[in-house]
């Protein structure tokens, strides 16, 4: 049996964006004080954004003292065959009322959510909880690759 040397390569700015389109489930890593916390989330990308929704809890209250955050998305077809995407930014919480222009970002969002979940925030919604719409700027993003082909 040949086994066959994994290459690793830095994955460029459009194959990471490609990446982040694929796909809509990714992991937030956030912190508080010496604490460390990631957790799974829903997403989309969009026009350098990264679009989600959650519910009021320990993450929210967290990320209102601290909205520096990193986000990751990972394809994995083996131990050697991957790639992966780190972004790393703010995350912003969304209004529905307030100024035009929060309004008008609260609806890209609501839009670009819907594209994926197209219940989300009507009476169908499946997960109603999650009634808090954010986006996650991507101030910095690298990709990495491994491939044994």
């Amino acid at each position: 049996m040949t086994v066959q040397r994994p290459h690793f390569r830095h994955l460029d700015p459009e194959e990471c964006t490609a990446l982040l389109a694929r796909h809509h489930v990714g992991r937030l890593a956030y912190t508080q004080r010496n604490r460390i916390d990631i957790v799974p989330i829903h997403y989309v990308l969009g026009e350098g954004w990264l679009y989600g929704r959650t519910a009021a809890g320990h993450k929210l209250e967290v990320l209102e003292h601290n909205r520096w955050v990193a986000f990751e998305v990972d394809e994995i077809e083996g131990a050697f065959d991957w790639m992966s995407v780190v972004v790393k930014g703010g995350v912003y919480l969304l209004r529905a009322d307030g100024s035009e222009d929060e309004i008008a970002n609260y609806r890209i969002a609501l839009d670009a959510i819907r594209t994926v979940a197209p219940f989300a925030l009507t009476p169908e919604d499946p997960v109603p909880e999650r009634a808090i719409i954010f986006r996650i700027h991507i101030d910095e993003m690298q990709g990495r690759a491994a491939s044994t082909r």
